[in-house]
């Protein structure tokens, strides 16, 4: 299989790995954190706007491989702490329409960049 992947136009990578990678019915999406914008400035965010900021690098994405988030099946979220959980799910809300995608959310000790949330998703196209 030839990995056809996408790159979002103001999103960086903080590793080697693609933003997505189109496997034919489906696109993976890497996760996103606030700070993985190309304009980051070393500015620390509130965790509703770093749950924005996600979605606005996934979307970035997305919008480079045709889709958007009324297409999205499976979301993984991590979060550094639980209680980040309501604001985070707030955000959320605004971000998708009933039925929601499947999703995870998780605890996790640390996250790249220090990074209190990242974001990743599934799309079928």
């Amino acid at each position: 299989m030839t990995r056809k992947a996408y790159t979002g136009e103001i999103v960086s990578s903080s590793g080697p790995y693609s933003h997505a990678i189109d496997s034919g019915d489906m696109i993976y999406f890497s996760g996103q954190t606030a700070y993985n914008g190309i304009d980051y400035q070393g500015e620390k965010y509130d965790i509703k706007t770093q749950a924005v900021k996600c979605f606005e690098h996934l979307q970035s994405v997305m919008q480079k491989a045709g889709v958007g988030l009324d297409q999205v099946v499976k979301v993984n979220v991590y979060l550094t702490s639980m209680a980040h959980f309501d604001e985070m799910n707030a955000v959320y809300k605004q971000m998708f329409t009933e039925p929601y995608p499947a999703r995870t959310c998780v605890a996790v000790l640390a996250l790249p960049l220090e990074a209190d949330i990242e974001i990743e998703c599934i799309v079928k196209k």
